[in-house]
């Protein structure tokens, strides 16, 4: 009966499925049985059985359509009907379905024969490269679990990412950049037994191989000859025949995908194979224009990062598209590829966006390809996606998730009619709720701000040994995202700002994300963040990072008096800086975390001068 009054709709009953750690089952079971029947009380998000979302939905679109979860591995078994279609493109070599089926097939054998079974966790480090797809779906047809790391950590954060996961096996390339952060790991980690080298000479065309060797040699790590090192060749020396894992897609994790780590270490979020399986199959969905086995995807979001796992590769692979893998986000090499190698599918964050727009001699290069453009990863300036579409005539649209939900919760419409400033409406089976940030069990009523929470079949299963963590995040029978927003009468989801970020300036609540869209509104700022700054007085306040076109100067007086008639006096930014560059995470997010530790580290360095100086 709990159950039902939470999804009292048929076809969507999987929303409750998330398995958790069996050290909080029982708590969160008391947790969620307590604040479901004081949730009866309290005033629904829906109307008339229906959702307000469903009103606003494309004609096309079934926001209760029945997704069966699957194994994932299946996504590539069925995509191998695509045979002779190229599957990946990789600096200009192509690599058909039907070769990327052999090679998963033989490397999912190879990793069985190094041990590799249900519930054996086994690492990628890799950037986009075909390895990275291959070995992906080869761990999990092997019954592993991946584990996604990001190549460019330190050693001490690659090292504990495999102490906290528990891995055994990892994958990484012969580089000097990558192999040497990993390979002390196998005398000073317990766990870790066996490393798997990809040559990258082995996926490039001959005449790059031949190149590569001669001008790249001094960047490539020798390996040494030992059991505790299987090159790719020898993984996949073999028939192609691996055992056949009966998974469990409800129950059975494939894979650890650590968060951002904005707040304190990474933690790392334990998706199962239906949560993965179903996200892919919620976007195909929703990109119902679309046509299976024609689109090409630009892949120059990381393959090891949840976003472009899952909206480029596993939706790739579920329509049969041609991933076009760039390692890095070079803004010319992905103006010269779009031209040349004619994707239809980008998809990025919205510093991508900026730097495209910033480009002056953008007409030089054919971009007309492009028929579907998502931002994701960070909020969409307004002013970045109106640039967008008038510079290529191309729908960008705005999408919203987190790590935690495999991750894609909410897009708007592709058809163009989308609102501007929401992130779009609930992805089928998705449901979002708002709560009041002071009690999660007060689900609040239509355009009230609140704490975004979720249920839907793409919600993780918890992090792995994080207990504490757990019980926090699910509090109230949701996942909690820690996100502000609203949504409006036509079930559209407005972000209004992170919890974490927001700034207590001078008794006032100050939302950065709406300094920071007043910002850019100025023609000369190609990007800008908003952040809390300690002050003695003020105890924040409000201090703006920003970069400025190429060419175009302006003072921090004429920028405030810009902003005087767009934002409240308590909102102005009392200090403003204009830097060369933002630091970004990988992905090409601005990094607030890394400017709010140099502004602290600055602080405390004129701290301890004056100290001395007294």
């Amino acid at each position: 009966a709990e159950q039902e009054h939470v999804v009292p709709f048929e076809g969507v009953a999987s929303l409750s499925r998330h398995p958790i750690d069996a050290e909080v089952a029982s708590e969160l079971s008391r947790t969620l049985a307590g604040s479901l029947r004081r949730r009866r009380a309290q005033p629904a998000q829906e109307t008339g059985g229906t959702f307000p979302w469903e009103k606003s939905y494309p004609p096309d679109i079934d926001w209760r359509a029945d997704i069966t979860p699957r194994p994932l591995p299946d996504l590539l078994d069925e995509a191998a009907a695509y045979g002779d279609q190229t599957c990946i493109s990789f600096r200009g070599r192509r690599f058909k379905y039907r070769e990327v089926a052999d090679q998963v097939n033989r490397a999912a054998k190879g990793f069985q024969a190094l041990g590799v079974h249900k519930g054996i966790k086994v690492g990628l480090m890799l950037p986009n490269c075909p390895y990275a797809v291959i070995c992906y779906y080869a761990v999990l047809k092997a019954g592993g679990i991946v584990v996604n790391i990001n190549p460019l950590y330190s050693e001490g954060e690659i090292e504990k990412q495999v102490a906290d996961s528990g891995l055994c096996i990892l994958v990484t390339l012969n580089m000097k950049a990558l192999y040497p952060k990993v390979e002390p790991l196998l005398e000073t980690n317990g766990r870790l037994e066996t490393i798997v080298v990809c040559s990258m000479g082995g996926v490039l065309r001959f005449h790059e191989k031949v190149l590569f060797r001669l001008l790249k040699r001094r960047e490539i790590s020798d390996i040494p000859e030992d059991d505790r090192h299987y090159t790719f060749d020898r993984l996949t020396d073999n028939d192609g025949a691996p055992e056949l894992v009966s998974i469990d897609p409800d129950n059975d994790v494939a894979v650890f995908q650590f968060t951002g780590g904005t707040t304190g270490f990474p933690k790392a979020a334990r998706l199962t194979h239906a949560n993965l399986y179903a996200n892919a199959a919620q976007i195909d969905l929703w990109a119902a224009e679309a046509k299976a086995g024609e689109e090409k995807i630009l892949g120059v979001l990381p393959l090891f990062h949840a976003f472009g796992m899952t909206a480029v590769m596993n939706l790739g692979v579920r329509i049969g598209a041609e991933l076009i893998l760039l390692p890095h986000f070079k803004t010319v090499e992905v103006l010269e590829v779009i031209e040349r190698e004619r994707p239809t599918i980008f998809i990025g964050v919205p510093t991508m966006y900026s730097a495209l727009n910033a480009v002056r001699d953008i007409d030089r290069y054919d971009i007309s390809s492009l028929e579907f453009c998502i931002s994701g990863g960070a909020p969409l300036p307004a002013e970045i996606q109106r640039r967008f579409e008038d510079m290529t005539g191309c729908t960008l649209v705005e999408g919203y998730g987190l790590s935690e939900t495999s991750p894609v919760i909410t897009v708007n419409p592709f058809s163009g009619n989308g609102k501007p400033g929401s992130v779009g409406l609930p992805l089928p089976g998705t449901v979002v709720t708002i709560v009041s940030m002071d009690n999660p069990d007060k689900v609040l009523a239509i355009g009230e701000r609140g704490e975004v929470c979720v249920t839907g079949p793409q919600v993780m299963a918890g992090y792995a040994n994080r207990a504490r963590d757990n019980m926090e995040i699910f509090q109230g029978g949701y996942l909690r995202t820690g996100d502000v927003g609203y949504l409006d009468e036509d079930g559209y989801l407005f972000i209004v700002d992170r919890i974490k970020d927001l700034i207590l300036s001078g008794g006032f609540n100050v939302y950065p994300r709406m300094v920071e869209e007043a910002v850019h509104l100025h023609p000369a700022v190609e990007e800008a963040a908003v952040c809390g700054v300690p002050d003695p007085h003020r105890g924040e306040i409000i201090k703006a990072f920003v970069k400025l076109e190429q060419g175009e100067e302006i003072s921090a007086a004429e920028l405030r008096a810009f902003l005087k008639d767009k934002l409240a006096p308590f909102q102005m930014p009392r200090k403003i800086e204009f830097c060369e560059t933002l630091p970004k995470t990988l992905i090409g997010k601005i990094s607030k975390k890394d400017l709010i530790a140099r502004e602290t580290a600055t602080a405390q360095e004129a701290k301890t001068v004056s100290t001395a100086g007294e």
